[in-house]
């Protein structure tokens, strides 16, 4: 970078640092990201910076990625700006590297070598914005036998021995939907990597590559399961432990209406309390007697036979038993506690989750609706200072 350029850097951002905050957008307000547009865990890792206060613009591509649905309803690009850039343009790569010499944070989700194919990879990039932080979001990582195969949450995690971990023995076991890969061991982590390398980046005016893979962010998250596999504390199968549906006082049960009750009875005194109302007999079988773990299972399981779910989740409410009803997505809005803590928020008439977590001083909100492609290009190319980009509201080529 020359010294022209580093002037520029400077004056730009003492320039952004003396624009009025708005009030209330997040603990991130005035952090500038863009992110490359994708599907699964970038554009929720970017949805969380958003949420945050971040400004965010996402790079769509005329016709691009998308997750089949009516992108009104994508809250997973709520609080964004978008803008239309076909990378394969011949100004693709340069409109590209105008935003990210703006930028604070670049996330992209390609497979290894995309991104440097279409001129906008790191190098690139961290040449024309020293302080960047290019956060990479891919399941298999930058390197390795498999980093340039296609994959999904499911195979990600199979190969971490989480997704072995969950199921009854016997059965195959049942992917968590997409949340145990794709957001907690991919978006998370690349949440995290991002903001501290942005907090060294703002610290030492060095920006840096965050390499973030689905494999070993949910690989990470079993750190406790390995050092318990490691002290014999954990077997290595199915059904089997404390709490991976082993034990009679940690798992499901089925009531007369066809619902089910979640037990987490683990601790001795919550254990006695759960019992006490469930109405289990005291023949039943001790906990501590693991031989007899299936015949205290039926105990529990005819006893919750005996009522609905809803008249359990009343005789368990005011408890410390550790047992709540199964929810469905629509009725966990209306549960009494997370609708008393607004756990859930409506925008635009869209019901769904609200930010969090929860800050003191710079609250966050869901501020505006999904970005449409395009939508934010004039307020973009005005508030970031793009220049040569094509009039307002047109897709760039």
């Amino acid at each position: 970078m020359t010294n022209t350029d580093r002037a520029a850097g400077t004056d730009r951002t003492a320039t952004r640092r003396a624009e009025p905050e708005p009030p209330h957008a997040g603990p991130l307000t005035g952090v500038r990201v863009v992110e490359l547009a994708g599907i699964g865990p970038g554009p929720f890792a970017a949805m969380l910076l958003a949420d945050l206060g971040a400004d965010v613009v996402r790079v769509d591509r005329p016709g691009g990625p998308g997750l089949g649905i009516d992108p009104r309803y994508d809250v997973t690009n709520r609080n964004k700006r978008s803008v239309l850039l076909d990378l394969k343009s011949p100004e693709g790569p340069g409109r590209l590297l105008d935003l990210a010499e703006r930028a604070d944070v670049l996330i992209e989700g390609y497979r290894p070598g995309v991104a440097e194919r279409l001129g906008v990879g790191p190098e690139l990039c961290l040449a024309r914005n020293p302080r960047l932080v290019y956060g990479r979001m891919t399941g298999w990582g930058q390197d390795g036998p498999l980093a340039e195969r296609a994959g999904h949450d499911i195979g990600y995690i199979a190969v971490t021995g989480a997704l072995g971990m969950i199921g009854t023995p016997g059965t195959p076991p049942p992917p968590p939907a997409n949340l145990l890969g794709d957001y907690a061991g991919g978006s998370l982590y690349l949440v995290v990597g991002v903001l501290a390398a942005l907090h060294h980046a703002r610290a030492t005016g060095t920006g840096q590559v965050v390499d973030a893979a689905i494999v070993d962010g949910t690989a990470h998250l079993s750190s406790m399961i390995h050092g318990m596999l490691a002290a014999g504390a954990w077997q290595d199968r199915r059904g089997a432990n404390l709490f991976d549906g082993g034990s009679p006082f940690y798992g499901c049960y089925r009531t007369a209406d066809g619902g089910h009750m979640a037990v987490g009875a683990l601790e001795e005194q919550f254990y006695r309390e759960f019992c006490e109302l469930l109405g289990l007999d005291e023949s039943a079988p001790p906990r501590e007697d693991i031989g007899r773990w299936p015949e205290l299972r039926q105990a529990v399981a005819d006893r919750f036979a005996t009522r609905t779910r809803d008249e359990w989740a009343e005789v368990f409410a005011d408890s410390d038993a550790c047992v709540a009803p199964v929810l469905s997505l629509r009725e966990a809005p209306a549960h009494p506690h997370l609708a008393a803590r607004g756990t859930f928020t409506e925008h635009g008439g869209l019901t769904q989750p609200a930010p969090a977590p929860r800050f003191s001083a710079t609250p966050t909100a869901v501020r505006t609706p999904p970005a449409q492609p395009g939508d934010g290009t004039a307020d973009v190319v005005r508030d970031w200072g793009l220049p040569d980009w094509p009039a307002a509201g047109t897709p760039a080529p």
